[in-house]
């Protein structure tokens, strides 16, 4: 798993507002955290936003949920989406 990289997660079972179900997510973790550790800094994705400064357009149909990151244990990871959900960022 390397950093920019979306994977569909599980990210059930959730407490309060934390956002939930399976969907894509953002690896932000840096790659020799996610070489060497069981976790990775994941920012989920959605369809829908609000006009929240904290959620970055991903593509034209994509946010990325800024306000909710998180680490997750690898073991959630459902599979690897590549980064076809990701507009061009820096090279990315």
């Amino acid at each position: 798993m390397k950093q920019y990289e979306i994977v569909l997660v599980n990210l059930d079972p959730t407490v309060g507002a934390e956002i939930r179900k399976t969907r894509p997510c953002l690896i932000v973790s840096p790659d020799e955290m996610n070489r060497y550790i069981s976790t990775i800094i994941i920012a989920p994705m959605t369809s829908k936003s609000r006009d929240y400064p904290t959620r970055a357009k991903a593509n034209e149909n994509s946010f990325i949920v800024l306000d909710q990151i998180q680490t997750i244990d690898k073991k959630r990871v459902i599979k690897k989406l590549g980064n076809k959900y990701l507009r061009k960022i820096n090279g990315v």
